[in-house]
């Protein structure tokens, strides 16, 4: 399995599509920062997040469903990357891109306003430590620089706790609730969160257990 990772660490090294920027290249100012239409995509197309992405699996789904858009998948593990990022490859797609980083540093590769849309796809849910819920205050006050007004952010994950939690705090700071629902595939609900499932979704779906999903606006007030 060592030496399974191992190649498929140096075949992450050359894909064009997966960035993998060390700590002085981050901190002295992310290239495409401000400019990844004009720079990376070259179009003017909306660019939509998927934070915590794993192995892509929405990422690509929905830069199959929608080639006029940007997609950007995000996450540390470079082994979960290396899947993503071998699809996209192999199938020639030219709006997507992933970059190996953690999610808290998901401020400095984009400008204002620059996303469009983020999509957090089952995070762990950080149960004992708050601050590190990718839906918590900390991290929504990132997201919402990113995103301006207009922007739109979903939730999917499988911990009900979790989902209440983020509840609480769309609740706390007043901002947008757009759709909630504790079981999402019994919901009537018809977008795209439920026409991508990604592996483990479907584990939990065939064990019965129900999937929460959350689509909000942020207050930038």
């Amino acid at each position: 399995m060592a030496k399974k990772k191992l190649i498929h660490f140096q075949e992450n090294l050359t894909f064009p599509h997966l960035l993998q920027p060390g700590y002085h290249e981050i901190e002295k100012g992310f290239r495409f920062s401000s400019c990844w239409g004009k720079d990376f995509f070259f179009n003017t197309n909306p660019i939509i997040l998927e934070l915590g992405c794993g192995k892509g699996e929405y990422t690509v789904g929905l830069a199959e469903k929608y080639p006029q858009k940007n997609f950007i998948g995000i996450d540390f593990k470079g082994a979960r990357l290396w899947r993503g990022a071998r699809n996209v490859h192999e199938m020639g797609m030219k709006n997507v891109a992933f970059i190996r980083t953690q999610v808290d540093h998901v401020n400095k590769f984009f400008g204002p306003g620059e996303v469009s849309e983020i999509w957090i796809t089952f995070p762990d849910p950080q149960l004992h430590k708050e601050r590190k819920r990718l839906t918590a205050p900390v991290f929504l006050d990132r997201y919402k620089v990113l995103l301006g007004p207009k922007g739109i952010l979903h939730l999917k994950t499988d911990d009900l706790e979790f989902n209440n939690y983020t509840l609480k705090i769309i609740g706390q700071y007043r901002h947008s609730l757009l759709f909630s629902t504790n079981d999402l595939y019994h919901s009537g609900f018809s977008e795209d969160a439920i026409s991508i499932r990604t592996y483990y979704e479907n584990m939990w779906l065939e064990s019965g257990k129900k999937i929460c999903y959350i689509k909000f606006k942020l207050n930038c007030t």
